[in-house]
C-alpha cells in the first residue's frame, strides 16, 4: 500500500514544486521593471570612501526618479511633483555593480539599482499616481547607420547595446542587419513611409522587428532619425531629428536611443493606461491649447494631423479654418501648452509660444 502512494506524493510534490517556480517567475516577471540597470554615477569628495557613498546616495535618488518616469505615463507626469520629498533610501533594495574605477577624491560606476516593487506601488496607489509596470513582448531591433549609402550597425548599434534594455518596460533584443534588408527597405523607412513591417516581419522570422536607421545631415548638423515595423503596440512609423551639439556625435547618437526607448515605452504604457480605464481619464482630464498649424502641402497636414491624433492624451480636438499652409486647432491635453510641446517633441514636432500664440510645425 505504501508503495502505491509514493508516486502520489512524489507527483504532489513535483507539482508543489512545479507551483512555486511558476509563482517565483510571475512574481520576477511583474518585478523586473523595477530595476534601473546600468545607471551611471560619478562623485567627487574629500576621500575615495565619501566619493563612493556621495555617488551611492545621489545615483539612487536619480534612479529612483528614472523608474517613476519609467512606470507613469507622461501624461500624468505632473502628479509626480507630489513625490518630490520622497527618499529613494526607504525604497531600496539593494545595488549591484557593472563597472567602477575611482582615485583618492573620485568614484566613477554603472550600478544596477533595484526597487521594492510593492513598496514603490502602494506609494503611488496612496498619492494617487497611475502606473503601468507590466512588461512588453520583446521587440527585435535592428540599427542601421547610413553612411555614403553603405549601412552598418556601427556606433549606432553601440548606443543601443549601452541602454538598459532588460528592465525597461518594452525589452529590446538587438538584432544585426540582414543582407536581404535592401536598401529600398532602408530608404522607406527613412522616408517615413508604411510597408516596412511586413519585410522585416518576414525576413527575421518575428512579428516584431523595428529598424531603426540614424543618418548624420551635414547640412544641419543634425543627427536623423528614422525608425519603422512593428513594436509591441502595433505599426510604427516615426521620425525624429537631434542637433549635434559641440561635434559630439556619440553622445548625440546615445541621446538618440534614449529617447527612442522612451517612445516604445510610451507607446506601451498608452495602451496599458487605456486597458485600465483611459489615458485622459488616469490623468486627471486636459487644458485647453488653441494653436495654428502651419504645413508646406496637403500631405504635411495630413501627416501632422495623423501623428497629433495618436499622441496619448489628446482630447476634443476641433479644426477651425484650414488654408492651403496652415489651419486652426484647438484641443486639450494634460499639462497644457508647454506640456504638449514637450510631447509634441519626441513625435518629431515643434510647438511654440509667440506672443501668446501657439504655432505647430514639423520638425522635417
Amino acid at each position: 500500500m505504501h508503495i502505491e502512494a509514493r508516486p502520489l506524493v512524489v507527483a504532489a510534490a513535483l507539482f508543489s514544486l512545479a507551483s512555486g517556480w511558476a509563482t517565483e517567475s510571475a512574481r520576477a516577471a511583474s518585478e523586473i521593471a523595477f530595476t534601473v540597470g546600468s545607471y551611471p554615477v560619478d562623485a567627487v569628495a574629500a576621500s575615495a570612501v565619501k566619493a563612493k557613498e556621495k555617488a551611492l546616495a545621489d545615483g539612487q535618488q536619480a534612479a529612483f526618479r528614472a523608474l517613476l518616469k519609467r512606470i507613469v505615463p507622461v501624461t500624468a507626469y505632473p502628479r509626480l511633483k507630489r513625490l518630490q520629498g520622497v527618499r529613494a533610501a526607504d525604497y531600496g533594495d539593494g545595488f549591484s555593480v557593472r563597472s567602477e574605477r575611482n582615485s583618492s577624491t573620485r568614484y566613477i560606476a554603472s550600478l544596477d539599482f533595484a526597487f521594492r516593487a510593492q513598496g514603490v506601488r502602494d506609494l503611488l496607489n496612496r498619492e494617487g499616481v497611475p502606473f503601468v509596470d507590466s512588461q512588453a513582448p520583446k521587440v527585435l531591433l535592428v540599427p542601421v547607420l547610413s553612411q555614403g549609402g553603405k549601412f552598418t550597425g556601427g556606433s549606432w548599434a553601440d548606443a543601443w547595446k549601452g541602454l538598459d534594455l532588460e528592465h525597461t518596460l518594452t525589452p529590446v533584443e538587438i538584432a544585426p542587419l540582414k543582407p536581404e534588408i535592401h536598401a529600398d527597405t532602408i530608404k522607406m523607412v527613412m522616408e517615413g513611409r508604411g510597408g516596412a513591417e511586413r519585410i522585416l516581419a518576414t525576413e527575421y522570422k518575428a512579428d516584431q522587428v523595428v529598424l531603426a536607421v540614424a543618418e548624420v545631415d551635414a547640412s544641419t548638423n543634425k543627427l536623423l532619425v528614422s525608425y519603422g515595423g512593428t513594436d509591441a503596440v502595433g505599426p510604427l512609423v516615426w521620425k525624429r531629428g537631434l542637433r549635434i551639439a559641440d561635434g559630439d556625435l556619440a553622445y548625440t547618437m546615445e541621446l538618440a536611443s534614449v529617447i527612442g526607448l522612451g517612445v516604445l515605452e510610451g507607446r506601451w504604457k498608452a495602451v496599458e493606461a487605456r486597458a485600465a480605464g483611459g489615458v485622459g481619464t488616469l490623468a486627471g482630464g486636459g487644458e485647453p491649447v488653441t494653436m495654428q498649424v502651419e504645413f508646406e502641402g496637403i500631405a504635411e497636414w495630413n501627416d501632422i494631423r495623423r501623428r497629433l491624433l495618436g499622441l496619448p492624451g489628446i482630447d476634443g480636438v476641433e479644426v477651425g479654418g484650414v488654408t492651403a499652409r496652415s489651419a486652426d486647432l484647438s484641443l486639450r491635453y494634460p499639462g497644457g501648452g508647454a506640456r504638449l510641446a514637450d510631447a509634441l517633441a519626441a513625435q518629431g514636432m515643434t510647438l511654440r509660444n509667440f506672443g501668446g500664440t501657439w504655432v505647430l510645425r514639423s520638425s522635417f
